[in-house]
């Protein structure tokens, strides 16, 4: 094997090799265990997020798989409407096209081309991350089968009245076109302004003022609303007011939805244009009044003066026009929260269209009912209370988008504008009778329908399949926070309803991926870090230019190069993916918000590079023995009996720490049994054994063994976090066990039950380790070079130590490289003091030192000590000084004085001492 530990050079072909032989491929036969991957978007790539949740993900997969189980990872990819769609648009931008020049039909045959050379991008990535997914069965929610899952649930659910079509509020881009979901709005704080608006009364007493920060929408107002509680307004309610620029009068209404603590108390309410006035809306029956176009302009429903405006257009026309009509009481500066939709960028507007939505309130009952009675497990537990409070809290789901890539709706419109939903447009026909021309409806799907139909349409429902028998419901979902409404809880309603079982048994939420400030990663803040540099390495002008490539906020680009500069001087080095995924482990607690610092994966780079180094010892030990291991008794000294016992353990508590996903705790144990009883410490012990005279065959039989029994269930034990480093030393390790097994992917992992353990051994080593401990730190201490043999003298301790100091005075010589060990029962002069346990260590100082330098030393600090006594004497025999100076400030001096006595007094006796010894 290769003297250093190069991951670059075995990654690839193992992954290669694994996928070849189809090792990650389910079988048949029970216990299954399955896991269903979030599909991440077929125009994505891989991002820290992913190979984080992948790394656990993997981490299970390969854990059950080892444990005997018959282990599914459904792996696919999700079409994306919105994103794949915006990236053909831009691809047919650059050649002058349009997506109306070529009709629906040809641009979906385009968006198909794209997908099959330039898609899929993310599935090569988690190749490169090592995750062992069933490629074979890898699924793309546009497939046949997945396509007809999703027709078969939209036309049951309508046959049952659970889907219907009606005009509700949408959040709407009005660059794209499209209804999106609230999931696809990214609000930030921005500056902006409140416009106070004087309405006047129809009685002409007066006016009232309301407060906006979209003053175009008054346009579309339908009421005025005031608390029913606020008595400045009591009278007020169930008169009008004027709508200024538009001729109308509108009602004045009461409503608890109003603060009266906020502006003047008087609030306009403007159903088609803001979710909260259209809830106010429904509850007075008010009209909705739609004023924008689908490009966010003007429409013909508002005066004459605004049609075809721009809305912000609209909006300066109406601020003046209520100027110079004295209606504009105020303008403030206000910040508020802007929504923009996460793909195009623009402002979204609430707006009133006819879309498709699922009445969702008779499936979540029964999916909040799971929850609570334990069929489905949140872990960590708290963020059941947030599926509680979603759920509980539910809306009708918009499912209809206005793109042309994804699910068509399977819906049919005659003449007449009725329309006909079925499987097929023959099947309408024959199902309504409709014998004239039809018109599918050109909406299709929102992408999470099909998403939520995941686990079960990825298994070949609505086929009743061996796969669905066996895999359904699946073990675990790992994903995070911010999609339990959005896809888990959607998920679970929809798994109820046609499957009648939960989709999964478990869901682990794991915490999001932030930067080392703690900061969210993004474009525009250039802290992003790709999992794939981190893996292979990258220089710095490549990471400058990828940071800075294609930002909207192109004045960024200067501070995002200056700080990637500063942060990466040299570029990110190549860390290997082992080094990435075992930091994810180790990051992995059950938090909300995981720091990620490049610099700890640096460490984890050395735990890879310790085992690699502790392997080669072991294999280049075997090589330059004769003995075999497979023949002959093996007898095992105290260090064999620590190590199995030490072993055991760590097995024991990372089999707890994957059974409460707590992936951190199954680092560090690891981490801790390899680095610092492994390699540090049995490896020292067993060369003593292999090396030194007075060892029988037997009991270096027995340390051989060890030695490679110990790597060998090490390998196993990493391989679920560590996949590439552990395969490539197992398959030298298996040599020397004689073991016939192709790849460690396919091994039992280690169970504590067959490691011969002796607790009895623990205490013992404890011990002999804070021996040879408390020598190296009086070295270390003194600046003792490691090579210098010290004479050391033992006092006191219990019957027990004094047993193991006789036991183990071979080790303790050797590992603390002793030139004599002592045993004394008073304490002489001039010594250096340990303990191990109840005894004490006690190394002579004249065994530390050069007498002379230190006879020097001494001098000088004699000298110092008898000017600072003068100095502070002299002091303190000036009357004047002890008369007038503060009591506290003399009292300090006197403080000082006695002080420099004490120490004078110690540093000649022991000058004394010492030139005693000397002569």
């Amino acid at each position: 094997m290769d003297k250093t530990y190069n991951p670059g050079s075995i990654e690839t072909r193992w992954y290669e090799r694994w996928e070849q032989q189809g090792y990650f491929s389910a079988g048949d036969g029970a216990p299954a265990y399955c896991i269903m991957l979030p599909p991440p978007n077929v125009t994505g790539s891989l991002h820290m997020g992913h190979a984080f949740q992948h790394t656990l993900m993997d981490a299970l997969i390969r854990y059950h798989r080892m444990q005997g189980d018959n282990t599914l990872w459904q792996c696919g990819t999700d079409h994306a409407g919105i994103a794949t769609q915006m990236v053909v648009e831009r691809q047919l931008e650059q050649q002058g096209k349009h997506r109306l020049d070529l009709g629906r039909e040809k641009f979906i045959d385009a968006v198909w081309d794209w997908k099959e050379h330039s898609g899929n991008t993310i599935t090569q990535q988690c190749r490169r991350l090592g995750t062992s997914m069933d490629w074979r069965r890898e699924r793309f929610t546009l497939d046949e089968g997945l396509s007809n899952a999703v027709t078969e649930v939209f036309v049951s659910l309508y046959e049952e009245g659970l889907i219907y079509r009606g005009q509700r509020l949408v959040n709407w881009d009005p660059v794209l076109h499209t209804a999106i979901s609230d999931l696809e709005v990214l609000s930030e704080e921005e500056d902006g302004h409140l416009w106070h608006m004087r309405y006047p009364r129809v009685d002409g007493a007066g006016y009232v003022v309301v407060a906006t920060t979209r003053p175009e929408t008054m346009l579309g107002d339908a009421a005025v609303a005031v608390h029913p509680e606020d008595e400045r307004y009591r009278d007020l309610v169930g008169q009008e007011v004027e709508l200024p620029l538009t001729g109308r009068t509108i009602p004045v209404i009461a409503d608890d939805y109003v603060d009266p603590e906020f502006g003047s108390g008087c609030v306009k309410i403007t159903p088609a244009h803001d979710f909260n006035d259209y809830e106010v809306g429904q509850r007075h029956s008010l009209p909705l009044i739609n004023i924008l176009t689908i490009d966010a302009a003007i429409n013909d429903e508002a005066p004459q003066a605004y049609r075809g405006l721009d809305r912000y257009a609209a909006r300066k026309k109406v601020v003046a026009d209520l100027e110079a009509l004295d209606l504009m009481e105020k303008i403030d500066a206000h910040k508020l929260m802007v929504p923009r939709g996460d793909r195009s960028g623009a402002v979204i507007e609430p707006y009133l269209t006819d879309q498709w939505y699922v009445k969702i309130q008779p499936l979540a009952e029964p999916a909040i009912e799971a929850v609570e009675k334990g069929d489905i497990r949140f872990i960590p537990g708290n963020w059941s209370k947030t599926y509680y409070e979603w759920m509980r809290n539910i809306q009708d789901w918009c499912i209809s988008r206005q793109l042309w890539w994804g699910h068509r709706i399977p819906a049919w419109y005659d003449e007449a504008g009725n329309f006909y939903v079925a499987r097929s447009e023959a099947e309408a026909r024959d199902k309504y009778g409709v014998t004239g021309a039809l018109r599918q409806d050109e909406d299709v799907l929102d992408t999470w329908f099909s998403s939520a139909l995941w686990p079960f349409s990825t298994l070949g429902w609505p086929e009743r399949t061996a796969e669905l028998r066996q895999f359904y419901p699946t073990s675990v979902l790992v994903t995070g926070f911010d999609i339990i409404f959005f896809w888990v809880a959607r998920m679970i309603m929809m798994g109820l309803k046609f499957m009648d079982d939960v989709p999964f048994r478990e869901v682990y939420i794991t915490g999001l991926i932030r930067d080392d400030h703690g900061q969210k990663m993004s474009k525009s803040k250039g802290n992003i870090l790709d999992p794939i540099d981190l893996i292979d390495g990258i220089d710095l002008d490549a990471l400058v230019e990828k940071r800075t490539r294609g930002l909207m906020q192109t004045h960024l680009a200067p501070k995002i190069e200056k700080a990637t500069r500063e942060s990466f001087p040299q570029g990110i080095e190549a860390y290997g993916t082992d080094s990435l995924r075992f930091t994810f482990a180790a990051l992995a607690t059950q938090g909300r918000d995981i720091r990620f610092d490049v610099g700890r994966i640096q460490g984890y780079r050395n735990f890879c590079n310790k085992l690699w180094n502790a392997a080669r010892y072991v294999f280049m030990t075997f090589d330059n023995q004769d003995l075999d291991i497979h023949s002959g008794d093996k007898a095992c000294g105290l260090a064999e009996r620590w190590i199995n016992t030490r072993l055991a353990q760590t097995i024991d508590e990372v089999h707890r720490a994957i059974a409460g996903y707590r992936f951190d705790l199954a680092a560090q144990a690891m981490y801790e049994f390899t680095w610092d009883e492994y390699c540090d410490w049995y490896l020292e012990l067993s060369k003593i054994t292999l090396t030194r005279d007075g060892y029988d065959d037997a009991r270096k039989r027995g340390t051989l063994w060890t030695l490679i029994n110990t790597l060998e269930t090490l390998l196993r034990l990493l391989h679920p976090v560590t996949p590439f480093i552990t395969e490539e030393l197992w398959q030298t390790a298996r040599g020397y066990l004689d073991n016939e097994g192709e790849t460690i992917m396919l091994q039992p992992y280690p169970v504590a039950d067959v490691l011969d353990t002796d607790n009895g051994s623990l205490p013992e080593i404890d011990w002999l380790k804070s021996f040879i401990l408390g020598v190296r730190r009086i070295r270390a201490e003194r600046d003792i070079t490691p090579g210098k043999p010290l004479d050391v003298k033992t006092r006191g301790g219990s019957a027990q130590e004094q047993d193991w100091l006789a036991e183990n005075r071979t080790e303790l010589m050797v590992l603390a490289r002793l030139g004599s060990i002592e045993t004394i029962t008073s304490e002489p002069d001039d010594a250096v003091m340990a303990l191990a346990g109840d005894m004490t260590l006690l190394v002579a100082l004249a065994d530390l030192i050069d007498p002379q330098e230190e006879l020097a030393r001494l001098d000088r600090e004699l000298n110092r000590l008898e000017q600072e006594h003068t100095r502070i004497q002299s002091k303190l025999d000036n009357d004047n000084f002890v008369n007038k100076a503060p009591a506290a400030v003399v009292d300090k001096e006197r403080d000082k004085l006695n002080d420099a006595l004490s120490s004078l007094e110690k540093l000649r006796a022991q000058k004394l001492r010492l030139e005693t010894m000397v002569k």
